[in-house]
């Protein structure tokens, strides 16, 4: 038990192709670099300068199930992959944050030729007839079997096989083997090419690659305090990302509204405010809250006004960590 409890923090990220690529640019805009411990070939690794922290260079959907069983901590990985390997998601994992890269959406397909079906309404109709008409189930080839499970569940469509896919699903209903497609796509031009189109209510699920923890991994002391250095780190580098610090020279007289100027424009005072109000403020705003409050700051008589980007923005609060830790 000791020894689970002593155990690193076990972070699953991808290990091959753009998704890794993405998720190492993540991890070191944060200041967090991901070290292989032997090479391209191995498939552990640390980050560097945090302490107390395995990396396990695994395929998505492994990262997927590592998280659902509890083996890893936190792992990158698709919230497709989450959905349709967790039935019930939320009482396994928390998604932290999404990453802005790996983005598909899960769509059902149907052949062009059929004109006449355009929602997944049509689609019930479809599958009645075939089984009335034709003594036979709807097939449905895909890889995303309890998404379209649950999909088709709360759309009350019954009549349809699960036909599992194991190559390229989107030529499935070309080599006769099945009538429509469950898939993910990303532009749609490779279901266009295959002559297939997405109904018009047929997106299942807008996905992309995210942030996941993991509630059923053991989480001990050491992995809770390597959790909070790996998302303080995180949460620094977003809030840096999506702000800027406004530096303002206030007037010798009083009369301005600090307060009330800063709630106006979603800004803080990171330092407090100065005592009265002759000097140098700094506040800090959303980016696009930028030029809104420096006009503002010369309108109250500010004598000089100065905007810039930072690094990293640290604050005692940490959002992403305080999330998690109130569902272990």
């Amino acid at each position: 038990m000791t020894d689970r409890i002593n155990a690193p923090l076990v972070l699953a990220v991808p290990s091959k192709g753009r998704l890794q690529e993405n998720a190492a640019a993540f991890f070191g805009r944060a200041g967090l670099k991901l070290a292989q411990l032997s090479g391209a070939r191995d498939y552990r690794g640390t980050l560097v300068g945090v302490p107390g922290v395995e990396v396990r260079y695994l395929s998505a959907s492994e990262i997927a199930s590592q998280l659902a069983s509890g083996a890893a901590h936190l792992g990158v990985t698709g919230e497709d992959l989450i959905r349709e390997t967790l039935p019930n998601a939320e009482a396994s994992v928390e998604m932290l944050t999404p990453l802005g890269f790996g983005q598909a959406t899960v769509v059902v397909a149907v052949p062009q030729a059929w004109i006449d079906v355009r929602a997944m309404g049509d689609l019930d109709e479809v599958a009645s007839e075939m089984r009335l008409r034709q003594g036979r189930k709807l097939r449905i080839a895909t890889k995303y079997v309890n998404l379209t499970r649950r999909f088709l569940a709360e759309h009350g469509i019954a009549d349809y096989r699960i036909v599992e896919s194991l190559g390229a699903t989107e030529g499935a209903p070309a080599a006769g083997s099945a009538e429509i497609v469950v898939d993910i796509t990303t532009t749609g031009a490779t279901l266009q090419a295959n002559a297939l189109k997405i109904l018009d209510d047929g997106i299942i699920l807008r996905s992309e690659a995210n942030l996941v923890a993991s509630l059923k991994a053991p989480w001990g002391e050491s992995q809770r305090g390597a959790l909070r250095a790996v998302l303080g780190r995180i949460a620094a580098e977003e809030r840096a990302r999506t702000s800027r610090e406004v530096r303002a020279a206030l007037p010798e007289s009083g009369g301005l509204d600090l307060a009330s100027l800063a709630a106006l424009h979603e800004a803080e005072l990171p330092y407090g405010a100065p005592k009265g109000l002759d000097g140098e403020i700094v506040l800090r705003c959303p980016a696009e809250a930028v030029f809104a409050l420096a006009d503002a700051l010369v309108q109250a008589g500010a004598r000089a006004v100065s905007v810039r980007r930072i690094d990293y923005a640290f604050a005692a609060e940490n959002p992403l960590a305080e999330r998690l830790l109130a569902r272990l």
